[in-house]
């Protein structure tokens, strides 16, 4: 297939980007830099674009059978300032909308955009269970998960089949939160953040892309879909695992009050808890290689 992938020099894009060419796929990446359109030594062809200013090569898109979407500025990357958190906002609402609207309009749209989403979209949700029925919350990221998944709506009325991967946090030594946390750990000065009540749904690195490659494949499967191991377990549950596997001491928790000094409003979503269930993923049939926290810290580590 000729696979359009945003967010493809990420940790996640990455690794899609070469699990998608080890299989001989083509793959067109969407770049912002002129320098990395056109063939390049990959084997990926580069198609400009500029999601803030809702510019892009829809003559690039050509050919395209399916597209990933999973650009998007950082959740943890800074402090969420109101011009971070516009641009968490506006990198993600308005790339959709870019990429969902050139697709609606190819003379020969893709069968499926795997349109990104998170499971902020629930908001805090303490310890209840959550699947894809449950409604959103009504905190920053719920309502930018919202927004985000709404601004595929063109994809959709083209007929187009879109599915939101409300992914979880991705337990990997490359990027999002284990890339600063398992450092801490194999140092001995890891432990449990906050409480270490709150439920993390996390889900391993490998098994999210091959979620993601399932759901490119499975023609039945639309809407939004948890991308989340099926076993959600608490921070100090996970802290113990990493812990064991490391063979490291886990004897620093840090307090609440420290986490809302050092990181501002997003300590929120650090503390907070999501008890998410893939309801949806492993009814049509995925199976998960790291189902439980142990097998999913193992592989990242």
């Amino acid at each position: 297939m000729r696979i359009a992938v945003t967010g493809s020099t990420g940790f996640i894009g990455s690794a899609l980007v070469d699990s998608l060419l080890a299989d001989g796929h083509e793959v067109v990446r969407l770049v912002r830099h002129r320098s990395r359109t056109g063939p390049q030594a990959d084997g990926t062809t580069g198609v400009g674009w500029n999601p803030l200013r809702m510019e892009i090569d829809r003559a690039g898109l050509a050919g395209v059978e399916a597209a990933v979407h999973l650009a998007g500025a950082g959740v943890g990357d800074h402090r969420w300032t109101d011009a971070y958190k516009r641009e968490i906002r506006e990198s993600r609402v308005l790339g959709t909308e870019t990429l969902a609207a050139a697709l609606a309009k190819a003379a020969t749209p893709p069968r499926v955009l795997v349109s990104a989403s998170a499971v902020g979209y629930y908001g805090q949700t303490g310890d209840r269970v959550i699947t894809e029925s449950s409604p959103a919350g009504d905190d920053f990221l719920a309502g930018v998960c919202v927004e985000w998944e709404a601004a595929a709506r063109p994809a959709a009325d083209a007929g187009i089949r879109v599915v939101h991967p409300r992914t979880g946090l991705v337990l990997s030594t490359g990027g999002g939160a284990g890339a600063r946390l398992f450092p801490l750990f194999r140092l001995g000065l890891g432990g449990r953040l906050g409480s270490g009540a709150q439920y993390w749904s996390y889900i391993s690195l490998a098994d999210e892309i091959a979620a993601l490659r399932f759901l490119i494949d499975h023609q039945e499967v639309a809407g939004p879909v948890n991308l989340t191991a099926p076993e959600p377990v608490t921070n100090r549950e996970l802290t113990a695992a990493v812990g064991r596997v490391l063979g490291r001491p886990t004897p620093f928790p840090v307090p609440e009050t420290v986490l809302k000094a050092a990181l501002g409003e997003l300590a929120i979503e650090v503390a907070g808890s999501h008890r998410v269930l893939p309801e949806r993923l492993l009814e049509a049939g995925f199976r998960f290689r790291h189902p439980d926290v142990e097998s999913a810290v193992r592989a990242a580590l």
